[in-house]
Formats: structure tokens, sequence, C-alpha cells
């Protein structure tokens, strides 16, 4: 049973005219495969884009839901490698700590998404090649999951080869892509470069020429992967740049986008405007008008970061700014020596403060990208949300769904 507003939405869209849509029939919780693919399909047919938040501990997982939920839009939540490593605790320094703490992220989010309300995306971010054990043991994890419990643990997962020859980029894409499709999970790939530095991949020297794709790399992409599977998108540069700018200080190029959807049209004669899933990634020091035309061209994930890490810190910064006098010891304070400073820095409290920035930011980033109101949340009726979700699946309904999808995987590779 769930409380929840009209399925029908009017988007909050910066153009002057509002539509009057459906909202797209995907359950709460988090959403794989099918309805994956619903949900992103809804996103581009509609004119929004969902936004995708790294986050690096079970409070920063919380806020994003949170905002979902007051903003009535899904959220992806994503891991870097080093946010996955941050989850395992910094001091482990096993090499399989960072595959360890995506999981362990992954399954936070899957325990406490239904009680949201709201369609939640599990991704893992950028895994440039020297990243590949990571992204093997997510794999392996997937399977391990989708044996037991019949659809994968992940939603999504990204390949970032963009620093490879593209050649050699997508063969490894293809690659993964075989092996990813058995679960229906989405795979996302990157091809010409995201400027500036994250997470340890720095691409502040780079050529100026390779932050901007062509149509002609973006249709070799589609050709290749579309033979495996329709769940896929492209993180196409526009002369996007990761980091902290001000608005007007990096060369965006949102109409290069357009381009890439009109050459696949022709290529593939159809009378779709936006056969290819786009994403947005460094989406820092872009103008609103930018984002609008980036989601207008077909984009329906768009990455945040910075923003939400200032937001989280500037909410931790203001409490601390205005309990100061009371944070500067256990026992006393401005209303006596002798008076208690407990409820002062108990962590939920000012982790909380931290959590309500990040909340309000994250909103922020759902309006720009045209998704608020574009899912009335279905919270549970308190009580009635399970307090564990694990069931493990029938197995024999497991191996069928698993078989069937291999079967669907070779028949789509024959063009059936």
């Amino acid at each position: 049973r769930f409380h929840n507003s009209s399925a029908y939405i009017a988007f909050n869209s910066p153009h002057p005219t509002t539509t009057m849509v459906t909202a797209c029939d995907v359950p709460p919780g988090v959403v794989t495969g099918d309805n994956l693919l619903k949900l992103l399909k809804h996103a581009k047919d509609n004119g929004y884009a969902i936004p995708a938040f790294n986050c690096t501990t079970t409070s920063t997982c919380n806020a994003v839901m949170e905002a979902g939920k007051k903003s009535n839009s899904p959220v992806m939540i994503q891991v870097s490698n080093g946010g996955g490593c941050y989850f395992a605790g910094k001091s482990t320094k096993d090499p399989n700590a960072a595959a360890a703490g995506a999981v362990s992220m992954a399954l936070h989010v899957r325990q406490m998404a239904p009680y949201y309300g709201i369609p939640v995306v599990l991704h893992s971010d950028h895994c440039a090649k020297k990243l590949l054990p990571w992204f093997d043991g997510m794999i392996e994890a997937n399977e391990a999951y989708f044996k037991q419990y019949g659809e994968p643990l992940y939603s999504s997962h990204m390949l970032d080869l963009s620093e490879e020859p593209d050649e050699e980029n997508i063969a490894i894409c293809v690659k993964y892509f075989e092996r990813l499709v058995k679960m229906k999970i989405w795979l996302e790939m990157e091809i010409g470069i995201t400027g500036g530095e994250e997470d340890g991949v720095n691409n502040e020297d780079v050529d100026p020429e390779k932050l901007y794709t062509t149509p002609e790399q973006v249709w070799s992409v589609y050709e290749a992967l579309s033979k495996i599977g329709d769940m896929f998108s492209i993180a196409a540069a526009f002369g996007n740049v990761h980091g902290v700018y001000k608005p007007g200080n990096v060369s965006l190029q949102p109409e290069r986008l357009g381009k890439h959807q009109t050459y696949a049209k022709e290529k593939l004669g159809t009378d779709e405007e936006k056969p290819i899933f786009l994403v947005m990634h460094g989406g820092s020091g872009s103008t609103d008008e930018e984002i609008a035309t980036a989601v207008k061209n077909g984009v329906v994930k768009m990455n945040i970061d910075t923003d939400t890490q200032w937001a989280y810190w500037d909410g931790l910064r203001a409490f601390e700014a205005d309990k100061h006098d009371y944070l500067q010891g256990q026992i006393g304070n401005p209303t006596g020596a002798d008076k208690p400073n407990k409820k002062f820095y108990d962590p939920r409290v000012w982790l909380r403060k931290a959590e309500e920035s990040m909340v309000d930011r994250c909103g922020v980033s759902i309006e720009k990208l045209n998704a608020k109101d574009s899912y009335p949340a279905k919270v549970p009726e308190a009580g009635t949300a399970p307090i564990y979700n694990f069931k493990p699946a029938n197995p024999v309904a497991a191996a069928a769904s698993q078989g069937m999808n291999a079967i669907k995987g070779a028949m789509h590779k024959v063009g059936l």
C-alpha cells in the first residue's frame, strides 16, 4: 500500500509549454532490466534526465533518496572506484576493497530504497582500463546475486575507455556487454574525453579537439553494441569538464548531441527522432540553457558530484559556525560552565545538517534536468514496508530467466 499523488504530471520545463504526461509505471525501489529500459525510455521521450549522484557513505545515499522523494523524481546513485574504496574503509588495502565497498553500498541502497517510494538506479561510475579488475569484481557479484535472486545487484555499469584508441575501446565494451546482457544490466560507455580531473583520472592537459566526439564515432559505438542488445548509453563528449567552474568558463556545445541523433537516424532509416540514449558528464559550470539543450537532444542521465560534495560540507560548515561555542569541549558552553554539549557534537546532529544541505542541492539538479514531479513518490504506509528485502528467487524460475535472457540475446544478434 502506498501514499502517492496523481499519476499524471506536469513537467516543470524551462520552455513555456507545459505537457501533461503519465508517470512511468515502474515500481519504486531499485530498478533493473526491463523496468530500467522503460524508465530511461520514458525520460528520453518526455524531455527529462535522471540525475546521477556520486555517493561515498550511507549518509550521502540516504540524502539522494530523500531528495528524490521530496522532488517526486527517480534518482541514480553511483559509486566510483575511489568511492568503493571509501565504503570499504580507507585503512582496507585489499585489492578487492573497491569492489567489496561497491557491493556494500548496493546492499544498503537495496535495503532502504523501498522506504523512499521512488525508482532508484544503482550504477558504477568511470572505469578506466587500469581499473578493470574492479569492474570484474562487481560483475562477479552481479552474477552471484542474479543466481540467487533472479536479478542483478546493480542496475548498470560504466566503462570509460575513452583514453584508449576507439577500436580497442569499442572491442572491450562489446566483450563486457555480451556478459552483462545475460543479466539485463545496462552498459554506459564513453567515447571522447571529459576534461578536468576526477577520482584520480586527470585529463586537464588533453588536446581540446578530443573534448568533442564526432557523429561517426558515436555511430560506430551504436553499430557495434546494438548487435548485442539495446540496454546501453553513450557518453559523447561535447566540451564537458570535471570539477568546479563558473558558468561560461567551459565551452560546452550540447547542440552537437542533436547531430549525433540525426546522423544515427539517417543511418538507421528510422522515424525516431532520438534513437540513442546519451549521457552528460562534467556538468559543473554548465548553464541552465546548456543543460536543457542536452536533455532536449536525448541526454537521459547527468552526473553530479562536485556540487553535492560542496553542499554536504557547507551544511556542516554552517552548523559549526552557528554552534561554534558549543563544540569546543564536552562540557561548558555559553549557557554554563557545567553544561553538557553532547546534543551538539553527536555525529547524528551535524551529519544531518550536512544531509539536509545535500538534499536541497540534489533538488536543484533534479529541477534543472526537468525531472521534478516526473514520478509521484509512492511512500509505503507506515509499517507496511518489508524490514528485509532479501528473498531467494525460485531456483527453477531464476535459471529459466537467465536462459531466456541468453536466448533473447542470441536472437538480437541475428536481428530477430
